[in-house]
């Protein structure tokens, strides 16, 4: 490619509005790797705070002493250990309250954790709707100025009496760089999005499947204090 028809030569012969297109898609390509990189590092944290909360769980430790750890440690706790913690929360309120039915004890836990739950996930789901945008709405700006491009460079030729390729070419080339520029933003935005679902689709569920077992490990300990009680 000789110098006339170098990228940086394009750009910077590029009409107006094509340039204000271009600038657009290249700050939100800029924004869309940065939000990409957040978004790897925070479900990353969240996987392995989840993992390692789980096998904790799983250890044999004694809910009180999850719970208690849990409560100390809010700061650092991951989405798995604050739904633990709102369901125990709730559990131990009811109790409190002499509540013995163990319907209302489990409902009660069920529904802090579900709420919980989806405080987590809305937290989780942050900017992936902003990639999303950006991987369905950047080829068609990038395209509109590829458009307006073409517009300019022809009604630049209509003055003259003899056009040939050499004089059209560079007028399309300036203006199919916007295309490239909007591609180059979408294409990331698309592939980030659909891993980004992807983990966090197998998070909820991880996060759902724990919400279960939780609740039949409550619904056990409820069952052998009403048997202990009426035993007595």
């Amino acid at each position: 490619m000789n110098q006339d028809l170098s990228i940086i030569h394009l750009v910077l012969n590029a009409s107006m509005v094509v340039q204000a297109v271009m600038l657009l898609l290249v700050f939100v390509s800029v924004s869309s790797w940065a939000a990409i990189f957040r978004k790897l590092f925070a479900l990353n944290k969240v996987k392995g705070q989840n993992e390692e909360f789980e096998r904790e769980f799983w250890s044999g430790t004694s809910l009180n002493d999850l719970f208690a750890a849990a409560t100390k440690n809010v700061g650092q706790s991951g989405p798995m250990e604050r739904i633990f913690a709102s369901g125990m929360r709730e559990f131990q309120k009811l109790r409190e309250r002499r509540i013995t039915d163990s319907g209302t004890l489990m409902d009660g836990a069920r529904r802090a954790m579900r709420a919980s739950f989806q405080r987590e996930m809305d937290v989780i789901e942050t900017n992936l709707s902003f990639l999303a945008s950006v991987g369905s709405v950047s080829p068609f700006v990038g395209l509109f100025g590829t458009i307006w491009g073409i517009m300019h460079a022809f009604n630049g030729l209509a003055s003259l009496q003899q056009v040939t390729l050499a004089t059209v070419a560079p007028g399309i080339a300036e203006a199919l760089v916007a295309t490239a520029i909007g591609l180059f933003a979408a294409i990331p935005a698309v592939v980030a999005y659909n891993r980004f679902a992807r983990d966090i689709d197998r998070i909820a569920s991880q996060q759902e499947t724990f919400i279960e077992e939780f609740s039949n490990i409550l619904q056990r300990n409820v069952g052998t204090q009403t048997a202990n009680a009426a035993g007595r």
